[in-house]
């Protein structure tokens, strides 16, 4: 044999011996909430629960209702959880998180929109019919217009269904024209056509049961906070400004 080749095999024989296996993939680690969510009475589903910044208390999400519950499932606790350092509602960020993620899902050919031809700020607001208060804002829906104020109406009879509001709610969505009959309704007219049941106003009741809307009007702005009841048009501006500048 070559010398050369003899040095080879000498030097191959004298290193140590390496094992090569197959990489075996990571354990999967179990997801805390498996568990937590199984001692919920009825349940939970593995998105309804979050960590919070406090060990060991899990926040609970279920049709807008927030509660905590400790990881043992032995408690809840009811009530806003607040960051005492920065005096955030942390709460209250999640509830507003939530109301952005439901409005973004209801297309806007389900609501009556009255807007200016360039808005700089767009509400939603869940109106009544014979509400005094929405009968009141939307008679200075052209102010609210005319400083910018995009007005995104989601027809809510807050007495609920078999009502004779929610029965006009129907006859303005069934309108030919829905702006107009919002409008005449609003002023306390009476609507000549019929009412239909193909309308979205059982998802508006079942959404704003969702936000536990207690009366009308209930202003939602664009990030998700809702202002219940009646702002003045100067006055709905001036939040919207200082909520724009935070």
């Amino acid at each position: 044999m070559p010398a050369k080749k003899l040095l080879l095999l000498l030097m191959l024989l004298a290193a140590p011996l390496t094992l090569v296996c197959a990489q075996q993939p990571p354990a999967k680690t179990a997801d805390p909430r498996e568990e937590l969510a199984k001692k919920i009475p009825g349940g939970a589903r593995l998105d309804e629960l979050r960590a919070t910044p406090i060990p060991g208390i899990w926040e609970f999400t279920r049709d807008g209702d927030i509660a905590y519950v400790s990881a043992d499932g032995r408690y809840a606790i009811s009530g806003d959880l607040v960051e005492l350092g920065s005096d955030v509602n942390l709460t209250e960020q999640h509830r507003r998180e939530l109301r952005e993620r439901e409005l973004a899902a209801v297309p806007e050919s389900e609501m009556l929109i009255f807007s200016p031809k360039d808005p700089k700020y767009t509400v939603s607001v869940f109106t009544d019919v014979d509400c005094p208060y929405c009968r009141r804002l939307h008679a200075q829906i052209g102010e609210y217009n005319r400083l910018g104020i995009r007005v995104r109406y989601l027809l809510y009879p807050r007495n609920g269904p078999n009502t004779p509001s929610w029965t006009k709610a129907e006859q303005v969505w069934c309108s030919s024209n829905r702006n107009d009959s919002l409008t005449k309704a609003k002023l306390g007219q009476e609507l000549k056509n019929k009412a239909c049941t193909d309308t979205p106003l059982p998802r508006f009741w079942a959404l704003g049961q969702k936000f536990n809307i207690q009366g009308t009007p209930a202003i939602v702005l664009a990030d998700g906070e809702m202002l219940p009841g009646y702002l003045p048009p100067d006055v709905l501006l001036k939040h919207l400004q200082d909520e724009q500048h935070r």
